[in-house]
């Protein structure tokens, strides 16, 4: 998680200020730096949604539809952008800057006086308002309860992995990787603060290379610019893509990535949590599967902002709400715990986004697998497990900056090794779903039967998950029928069940259009070489049976 960031006036410096002039700059400062709130202005509704929706790829990639479809996942309006007169007419509005939006809470991050806000409420689209300074908000109802946040950055193949193999056959994802699962044909998006020099350094050039970095974007500065700033990024970036012949190769070396900087490291501001829900969409408009985020909001510089421990119900803090609709989505959210174990109650608990419902808080262990005692402990404020897992967060390999390998420490290493693996894991299983992965996950963790507010669930073993999840495949579908390789390339086979002969296959498109029907006989081939890439489902029926699937074109 993130290191504070300080300004701060040397002494020599200071002496040229009189103590009349200090004063009076303390005045203004208090007077003036909190006289402009946070604030979300949510809206009722999306009026042309309907229309919208009829042309989902105006809004969504290609990519995302197949990712929907592959787990059962319907549009709704929560995907149609934010009607533009609504945020049209609220930038117009008098003191009023919108500094961040949110299609999927339908909402706008919103600065200005107490006064100019709420008389955003005038307006007949606007539902209702959110201050972050939750004391504004007592006499207005609560139904969206939204607060900030403090965020920490501490700091198929046979690999060489050096210093590194230690956080990675921790997991068994060695096991994995000599079995082909490297992440390939999976997306991760990274969440941080900044990626510097990962455009120039030698432990991304692999990336680069092979056209794993798809794109980025800076959030906080509005720009493309993610290469120039701030290191805390590059190091997380390293435990997943990084790669240096026998000291450092990341735990997913093969997926591709979205770099996106969400983290204003000049201030603790309750608008970085709007960034992160803005990035969360990018990331599932542009089809990505994991989002890694080594980013946690506690408290903010304006102490009015800041979390209480009773916020950390799972669905209450904004970035938390983004997170579980993220996950609603097809995708898994992977989020460091935080690095407050040692800071004594109650500010030693997992934060935001991690406490969410529906997101995989990764906690740290040393490299023996015992408890690293900065990392952030459960359980939530409503009782459940948190942190969820635990990789090695204390000692980890990591890349710096100057593309050197180094240790450092933090959850905000063991959430990134931990992403990595799910993503090369989710390669070996692609048919399996967001909420299956994390099942398989955590059932394979060493405190899965027995778990607490320390460790949570423990360490997953990704050998034993893989094992679980193709023993489930078998165990539930013995008479079924077989249809390979998904993902495909140029054709399907089919293998069918003892005593069957004789089937009729029908292919739909992502839209639910049959495209294909033919009636084949047992181990027929079936050509795809006239189909475009993405996701399909089959239907395959006889007299007495009907089975129905997805098969990834690629």
């Amino acid at each position: 998680m993130k290191q504070k960031v300080h300004k701060c006036l040397s002494e020599s410096n200071v002496a040229f200020v009189s103590k009349k002039l200090a004063v009076l700059i303390l005045l203004f400062v208090s007077l003036l730096g909190f006289s402009q709130e946070d604030a979300w202005v949510y809206f009722n509704d999306k009026p042309d949604a309907a229309t919208q929706l009829n042309s989902p790829l105006n809004f969504l990639t290609q990519r995302a539809l197949d990712r929907r479809a592959n787990q059962g996942i319907s549009l709704s309006e929560q995907d149609v952008p934010i009607y533009q007169s609504y945020i049209d007419q609220v930038t117009a509005s008098n003191g009023i800057t919108v500094m961040a939006k949110s299609k999927w809470l339908n909402c706008l991050h919103v600065t200005g006086s107490v006064d100019n806000i709420n008389a955003l409420l005038l307006l007949p689209f606007v539902n209702h308002i959110h201050f972050a300074d939750n004391s504004l908000n007592l006499k207005r109802p609560m139904s969206r309860i939204i607060s900030p946040v403090n965020k920490q950055l501490d700091v198929q193949a046979n690999f060489n992995y050096g210093t590194s193999a230690n956080q990675i056959e921790m997991l068994n994802g060695h096991l994995l990787h000599q079995a082909g699962y490297t992440g390939t044909g999976k997306i991760i998006a990274v969440l941080d603060s900044g990626f510097i020099n990962v455009n120039s350094t030698a432990p991304f050039q692999r990336l680069f290379a092979n056209n794993q970095i798809l794109g980025g974007y800076n959030y906080v500065s509005r720009s493309e610019d993610v290469y120039s700033l701030h290191n805390h990024g590059t190091m997380t970036l390293s435990c997943m893509g990084g790669y240096v012949d026998g000291q450092l190769v990341g735990t997913a070396p093969d997926a591709q990535y979205y770099l996106f900087v969400t983290e204003d490291v000049s201030q603790e501001s309750p608008v970085e949590e709007s960034y992160w829900v803005e990035a969360a969409e990018e990331a599932d408009r542009l089809g990505a599967d994991v989002i890694s985020t080594s980013l946690g909001y506690y408290e903010f510089d304006n102490p009015n902002y800041g979390h209480t421990y009773s916020d950390f119900t799972g669905d209450t803090a904004f970035a938390s709400k983004g997170a579980n609709i993220a996950f609603s989505k097809g995708m898994i959210v992977v989020a460091s715990a935080g690095n407050s174990g040692a800071s004594g109650e109650p500010l030693n608990h997992v934060g935001v986004p991690a406490e969410a419902n529906n997101v995989l808080a990764v906690g740290a262990v040393k490299s023996d697998e015992s408890y690293a005692e900065f990392s952030s402990v459960g359980p939530s404020f409503d009782g459940r497990i948190k942190p969820d897992v635990m990789a090695q967060g204390q000692a980890s390999t990591v890349a710096n900056a100057s593309g050197n390998v180094q240790a450092a420490s933090g959850t905000s290493f063991s959430c990134p090794i931990m992403a990595g693996m799910i993503a090369s894991f989710w390669q070996a299983i692609p048919w399996a779903t967001n909420q299956e992965v994390i099942q398989f996950v955590k059932q394979s963790a060493d405190r899965f039967v027995n778990p607490d507010n320390i460790f949570g669930y423990g360490i997953p073993d990704f050998q034993q998950a893989l094992n679980m999840a193709q023993l489930s495949v078998s165990q539930n579908s013995p008479k079924q029928f077989s249809v390979y390789p998904n993902p495909a390339e140029n054709q399907i086979s089919v293998s069918f069940p003892v005593g069957i002969n004789e089937v009729k296959i029908v292919l739909f498109n992502v839209l639910g259009q049959k495209i294909f029907e033919k009636r084949i006989t047992s181990e027929s081939a079936i050509s795809l070489q006239d189909l475009n890439s993405g996701i399909y489902t089959y239907k395959i029926e006889t007299s007495s049976l009907v089975q129905s699937g997805k098969i990834i074109k690629n």
